[in-house]
């Protein structure tokens, strides 16, 4: 495994636990935005390990759905959590008024974890 995959999925093992942190300080937004994080880095490290390096969110998320999703290499709906959350990660971080409830970012937080182990295990089996 390429070094830099490794320390993009380090960095989605520390969003998810920083996530799960603040989120008990009642910092619900702030929260979410690391939910979505751990799910971001977790995409990009796959498409890296496939050698395929994009510079925008929008580029990462549509080239895992066409890389991982639609071919059904991981489930699709890893593509579904990824785009979920980077809609609620937007109105977390930039909507005014407009809040994250605690489930939602549970509801995140659940599915940052099933996609560390999905993205664990494929990368595990590509080196075997």
């Amino acid at each position: 495994m390429r070094q830099e995959v490794s320390e993009l999925l380090d960095k989605a093992r520390r969003s998810i636990k920083t996530a799960e942190k603040i989120l008990k300080d009642g910092e619900v937004d702030f929260a979410g935005s690391r939910a979505y994080y751990a799910m971001f880095y977790i995409a990009e490290a796959l498409l890296l390990e496939k050698g395929l390096a994009f510079s925008s969110h929008s580029a990462i998320i549509a080239n895992f759905g066409r890389e991982f999703a639609k071919t059904k290499i991981l489930n699709p709906k890893f593509h579904n959590y990824l785009i979920k959350s980077q809609d609620r990660r937007n109105i977390g971080d930039y909507a005014i008024g407009s809040h994250l409830t605690e489930e939602e970012v549970h509801e995140m937080l659940t599915w940052a974890k099933e996609f560390l182990r999905a993205g664990e295990n494929y990368l595990e089996q590509a080196f075997r």
